[in-house]
């Protein structure tokens, strides 16, 4: 049998479930997932290596139009992938955008994806809090637009249907040799994923504005055989009135913040860390070019 290799992005509004999506199709945890809109920030690639297939795929940030040069540069990440992707999947959640008119009427998805050449899917999400006659009437409404290869209904976290949709993905994948050895799960390093982690636990902690103001720098990272590994992070905020609610009262948030993100890196790196955690202020670097670029994010040509 001809071996199949190729990138599968996955597209959506913010909090339609893609993180969970992609979790669930790889069978472990690699994106940060939270009830807050906007969690992704950069493009995250999980690789899923068979024997016959390798799949790449990629969980985009949430589908937004951009308010400042943050959301931009997170809608580069989204315009990047549409570009790499061989197979498009759109996801809707429907327990919040039933007809999917939110999504199919956004423009980028409007002017971009939908007038893709390229296979398009589209994930009916959540499927589990509507009635399974909503459930056909939903896919026939989408089938009869013929804007899609297949409309697949999921719940990706009950893990329902997931099967499926990686067999409609493996189906329009092009045959070519693998890109990455068989035992890569990611192409990005463990301190990209410290700093997710620490950010995922800042948004499950903070309220309102203050975690979308938050960017997470790895400023010192040692490995160590003897004792645990030591890892200090910073915390970037914008204002000094931020600062203050991340360190708490007496220190209380900035300590609990530290704990569970503690526990949450040394499950995943299955290995003992020491978590120093520090505060510092940048002013409005959401719309700052160089500091986005030094944080990670890709600056404009």
């Amino acid at each position: 049998m001809n071996h199949k290799t190729g990138y599968a992005a996955i597209f959506g509004l913010p909090n339609a479930g893609k993180s969970t999506l992609l979790n669930a199709l790889l069978g472990q945890k690699l994106s940060i997932i939270t009830a807050k809109p906007q969690t992704t920030r950069k493009r995250i690639s999980g690789i899923l290596s068979e024997e016959n297939y390798q799949l790449i795929f990629l969980d985009t940030p949430g589908i937004i139009s951009p308010s400042y040069l943050l959301q931009q540069k997170m809608m580069d990440e989204v315009k990047t992938s549409l570009n790499d992707a061989d197979v498009l999947v759109l996801i809707i959640d429907v327990s919040e955008d039933p007809s999917g008119e939110k999504l199919l009427t956004q423009e980028f998805v409007k002017q971009s994806v939908l007038i893709s050449k390229k296979p398009k899917l589209l994930i009916l999400n959540k499927v589990d809090f509507i009635t399974q006659e909503k459930v056909v009437e939903l896919i026939k409404h989408f089938e009869k637009q013929k804007l899609f290869e297949e409309v697949i209904p999921i719940s990706a976290s009950l893990n329902f249907n997931i099967q499926r949709v990686k067999e409609e993905i493996i189906r329009f994948l092009p045959e070519g040799p693998k890109l990455f050895p068989d035992d890569q799960l990611t192409d990005a390093n463990e301190r990209f994923f410290v700093t997710e982690l620490i950010r995922e636990k800042i948004l499950e902690l903070y309220r309102n504005e203050v975690p979308y103001s938050c960017e997470v720098l790895i400023a010192e990272y040692k490995e160590r055989d003897v004792s645990k590994d030591f890892i200090s992070a910073e915390i970037v905020v914008e204002k000094d009135s931020q600062k203050v609610i991340i360190i708490g009262k007496g220190g209380a948030a900035i300590k609990k913040l530290g704990m569970i993100a503690r526990e949450s890196i040394e499950e995943f790196l299955q290995r003992e860390v020491f978590l120093e955690l520090r505060v510092k202020v940048r002013k409005k670097w959401r719309s700052d070019e160089n500091m986005l670029k030094s944080f990670g994010y890709s600056k404009k040509e």
